[in-house]
């Protein structure tokens, strides 16, 4: 099989495409052929030695995929062969092939391709759950939402738009705050050109935001936070910025703020049922049309270029890796009650 290689830490540009032994699926676990792999942020950390956790040398990045099951492991009854599944792991997707554990593969949702399948449920999934399950946005309420045209910052302009929230869209171009207001922002501000905090308090009648999304940090998470209303909720998701925030906590006592962060890695083994109920209205917004927004598809022999435009955040939405020279052979259905 082909799989992009990372053997130093480093920039993308690092990576290669090298042919690698097959894999085989052991115990508990089932193996994908790889129709397409979504970027992440975290991709480009973990080759630049730079995330949370350390992936050790060598390795194959990418975390987020959609593709077909192809063998089950010993003890794994199901999903047949055959059936499109998504999943996420910590490395291993940028390749044809990846073993997961039975537990970590989800079906692919009604109305998805291959493609918007890999974009979709590390994201949205994301987004859902700042907006909702951590920062309990509510119809009506005023969300700001930093690095609104990038992958989880237009998700959640997406799903709060379509929970009924107004959002003030916060990019660093025109052009980037152009795909935002096609997703449904009320509002935006470019914070590379424009006040932050007087921008949001002005289309917020002078009162502020009740809810902030930051996947951005850097210098724009404190401008953010002092554009609250009394009692509002700032949401940490991310620093694609480079820079980690230092926030005063005198401005979180002041406006009596409640400022928390989210990482989806954990939500499965601490709010599972927060897990499912995201799920369940994730795949009926999908029903009614949601998808998200995939800006470029590129080839695997085009990882390390895909890699870098998103380092440098020259790409709005998601950047797919298409795995399959963009020929999928039927696909056949699967439930998730088939796994056992």
């Amino acid at each position: 099989m082909r799989a992009a290689h990372c053997t130093r830490y480093g920039p993308p540009g690092a990576l290669e495409v090298v042919e690698r032994d097959d894999l085989e699926p052991g115990p508990g676990e089932v193996l994908v052929r790889v129709h397409a792999a979504a970027v992440n942020f975290p991709d480009v950390l973990l080759v630049a030695n730079r995330y949370q956790v350390r992936a050790p040398l060598p390795f194959t990045p990418g975390s987020e995929f959609a593709g077909v099951v192809a063998a089950l492991g010993p003890g794994v009854a199901g999903p047949p062969v055959g059936s499109p599944v998504a999943g996420a792991v910590l490395t291993g997707a940028f390749a044809e092939q990846v073993v997961v554990p039975v537990t970590g593969l989800r079906p692919v949702p009604d109305g998805l391709d291959m493609v918007h399948a890999a974009a979709f449920h590390v994201t949205y999934a994301t987004a859902y759950h700042s907006l909702v399950t951590v920062g309990q946005g509510t119809a009506g309420e005023w969300a700001a939402v930093l690095g609104a045209a990038g992958g989880v910052g237009s998700a959640a302009v997406d799903i709060a738009t379509r929970l009924g929230m107004r959002v003030v869209a916060a990019a660093s171009s025109q052009e980037r705050l152009a795909v935002a207001r096609e997703l449904g922002a009320e509002a935006g501000v470019d914070y590379l050109r424009e006040d932050l905090k007087a921008r949001i308090r002005e289309v917020t009648g002078g009162e502020g935001a009740h809810l902030v999304v930051d996947p951005v940090g850097g210098d724009h998470a404190e401008a953010a936070l002092r554009a609250l209303r009394r009692g509002g909720r700032f949401v940490t998701v991310g620093y694609a910025d480079g820079k980690i925030p230092r926030i005063p906590l005198n401005l979180v006592l002041l406006k009596d703020a409640v400022v928390r962060g989210f990482e989806i890695r954990m939500l499965r083994q601490y709010a599972p049922d927060a897990v499912a109920a995201g799920d369940r209205a994730l795949a009926r917004m999908v029903r009614d049309g949601m998808r998200p927004l995939v800006s470029r598809v590129h080839p695997l022999a085009e990882v390390a270029s895909a890699l870098t435009d998103v380092a440098r955040r020259r790409t709005t939405g998601k950047v797919v890796i298409d795995m399959t020279d963009g020929v999928e052979p039927a696909l056949r259905t699967w439930a998730v009650g088939d796994a056992s």
